[in-house]
């Protein structure tokens, strides 16, 4: 009997189309992307005593118009702020003394918990989003046992012990600005690569006495990995939900969207933001439930089970 993957691949699309996105991109009416806000990272910890350690949560923010930046770290469910432990730094460049330093608190949940946070974004290197990209470091250890490393550390790395692993199992990235253009760099799985990835909303092109326009009652969703097009969908406002399988690094990867937002303006509880997810296929379940996993995924602690092979999500909520 074949598996699961090899029968579902024969229905995905491979990122190996001729089709490309490099005529939309770079076409002379281009919008420039949205402006990407924050970031939210949620990982799961496992230590060597097995103790349960709820999800750590860390977000990125910018404030566009005052340049406020900030770096917010929530150990617990972020959405009940009983039960939760935060620590929140200004990241602002101008604020040196507060770029570089330790913090040790309990953990809410247990008081028993110790935990210690080193920071070093002296020399933190940016690009348009408000997460660094490279000369920085944060290092979170549980009970004096390291349980989460981001960025290169300058000073020898503390070992683990056996038994401690850490793994991203989701990312958010909120968007703003009416471009409907919307660009980010991911990487899919542990051993995969990083990826390019782009979605556009626009009006459709039409040719009208030899003259091609887009008609903006027409909307188009198209999504680029790598500047390869893998999604196409034409009259957005009646497929305002969707999705699409994809087949990318030898995995199985969903695509859905939910735009009923933007066309509604009644709002949903994220405002007039439009979702996007990108979620590796589990080895069981369906398509239908994939939304509500994603939900239970982030507020589930985690106890006693191997961090390895879980699954990954990428959530992009753009707001017109």
């Amino acid at each position: 009997m074949r598996d699961i993957t090899s029968c579902l691949s024969e229905y995905a699309v491979e990122v190996v189309s001729d089709k490309s996105c490099i005529n939309i991109i770079n076409s002379p009416d281009s919008t420039p992307p949205s402006i990407l806000n924050s970031v939210t990272c949620y990982y799961k910890t496992l230590v060597s005593t097995q103790k349960q350690i709820p999800m750590i949560t860390i977000t990125w923010a910018k404030n566009t118009p005052s340049s406020d930046q900030s770096l917010t770290i929530n150990f617990g469910d972020e959405e009940q702020e009983k039960g939760t432990t935060t620590f929140k730094l200004n990241t602002n460049p101008r604020l040196f003394k507060k770029l570089k330093g330790t913090k040790s608190i309990q953990l809410y949940s247990t008081r028993t918990t110790k935990i210690d946070i080193s920071w070093d974004l002296s020399s933190a290197r940016y690009q348009t989003g408000p997460e660094p990209v490279s000369g920085y470091y944060i290092l979170i250890t549980i009970d004096s046992e390291p349980g989460l490393v981001l960025g290169a550390l300058t000073r020898r790395q503390p070992i683990s012990k056996p038994g401690t692993k850490f793994s991203l199992v989701s990312r958010r990235e909120d968007f703003s600005g009416g471009t409907a253009h919307y660009t980010t760099k991911t990487r899919f799985g542990d051993s995969g690569r990083a990826h390019d990835v782009s979605i556009r909303c626009c009006g459709e092109e039409e040719e009208r006495g030899g003259v091609v326009k887009k008609n903006v009652g027409n909307w188009v969703l198209s999504v680029c990995i790598d500047k390869k097009m893998v999604v196409n969908v034409k009259r957005l406002k009646w497929n305002f939900r969707g999705n699409q399988t994809i087949f990318l690094d030898g995995l199985l990867l969903d695509l859905m969207w939910d735009l009923h937002a933007w066309f509604s303006r009644n709002g949903n509880g994220n405002g007039n933001a439009g979702v996007f997810m990108f979620r590796t296929r589990r080895s069981t379940g369906s398509d239908s439930s994939l939304w509500r996993l994603e939900e239970d995924d982030k507020t589930t602690s985690y106890k006693g089970q191997d961090c390895g092979g879980v699954d990954f999500s990428l959530m992009i909520y753009a707001s017109l």
